[in-house]
């Protein structure tokens, strides 16, 4: 049913685009249309048209209701944990801040540490200069293989993503942000975003996008939302299909970062959908069960499956089978 719903956004995004006053002159056009090209007012009375048309609204009047209350709390959702990794981080800075930073050590400890540091002194011996040239190149091979792997490419900002002339985008595994920043007050009239399984589009209307390109990968195009920021800047949130991948970009004509500098939050199981979080907890409980020699969840269903058939047929003799 959505296939066959969906299967005309195009030609109907298309339609709206066309239409700069909004949704009243595009319902213009449609009744204009049925009046002028069907039977649509004239084929039966009055009142059945009028009925079709209320049927229909409130129908989808509820869906749009239940859409909208689901965008709002996956949103307030977002934020919550993004406030969450704010206060948390802010937590982590103070305590770092009110660590001391010079220890002044008891006569004891100070005896304990000079005993230690001679001991590692005895039995570290000291290096000739050909051992150290050797050690030296050896270290800086190991730099220039790590510089090779992550030759053009730039390290990520604090939000594992990317600052860019245009706009700005950060990302966890479940969600790439992208904020574009304007240089005007508009409304949301204004913009214009357009979300594809592997595309987006986003800007002004009536002048040239800001952000418009493939994809670095796949979306969920229907938990996709954005928002006018303060009538400055629009905030588009996009939900990664792979939910198991850093992205190395954006959009394909944007600079590569390199993902091996991304620093993740740390998760919980929590934090997880409910279909990733159920694989995971097979997986270690199956790795628990295999470390104690115990069998693993599958092995224990076909145990029960056996034990419930040789129940269920206590004539038939099993002594001599061996099951795997």
């Amino acid at each position: 049913m959505v296939e066959s719903e969906e299967k005309f956004d195009g030609i109907l995004l298309a339609l709206a685009q066309q239409h700069p006053d909004g949704i009243i002159e595009l319902l213009d056009t449609f009744f204009s249309f049925l009046a002028r090209k069907t039977d649509f007012y004239t084929g039966a009375p009055p009142e059945v048209g009028e009925k079709m048309v209320l049927e229909k609204f409130k129908k989808y009047q509820k869906v749009a209701y239940v859409e909208d209350e689901k965008k709002k709390a996956e949103r307030e959702e977002q934020e919550r944990r993004k406030e969450e990794r704010r206060k948390k981080k802010e937590m982590e800075e103070r305590e770092a801040a009110n660590q001391p930073k010079i220890k002044e050590l008891t006569d004891e400890e100070a005896d304990a540490l000079e005993k230690k540091l001679a001991a590692k002194s005895e039995k570290s011996p000291v290096q000739s200069p050909k051992e150290e040239k050797a050690q030296e190149k050896s270290e800086k091979k190991e730099e220039e293989e790590e510089d090779d792997d992550s030759k053009g490419k730039i390290k990520p900002n604090a939000g594992n993503g990317c600052d860019l002339e245009n706009y700005r985008w950060t990302q966890t595994l479940q969600e790439v942000e992208v904020i574009i920043p304007l240089n005007l007050k508009v409304k949301s009239r204004d913009v214009v975003v357009e979300y594809g399984r592997k595309t987006i589009k986003a800007g002004l209307r009536n002048a040239p996008p800001i952000l418009q390109g493939e994809l670095y990968n796949e979306i969920k195009v229907e938990e996709c939302n954005w928002y006018l920021d303060n009538g400055s800047a629009i905030v588009l949130s996009l939900e990664k299909i792979n939910k198991m991948e850093w992205w190395g970009r954006l959009v394909l004509s944007d600079p590569e970062i390199n993902t091996q500098k991304v620093a993740p939050e740390p998760s919980k199981l929590g934090d997880l959908d409910g279909e990733t979080r159920g694989m995971v907890e097979k997986m270690m409980y199956d790795q628990r069960q295999k470390e104690m020699g115990k069998p693993t969840s599958d092995e224990q269903k076909k145990q029960e499956v056996l034990k419930k058939f040789m129940e269920q047929h206590p004539e038939m003799d099993f002594s001599k089978c061996k099951f795997n």
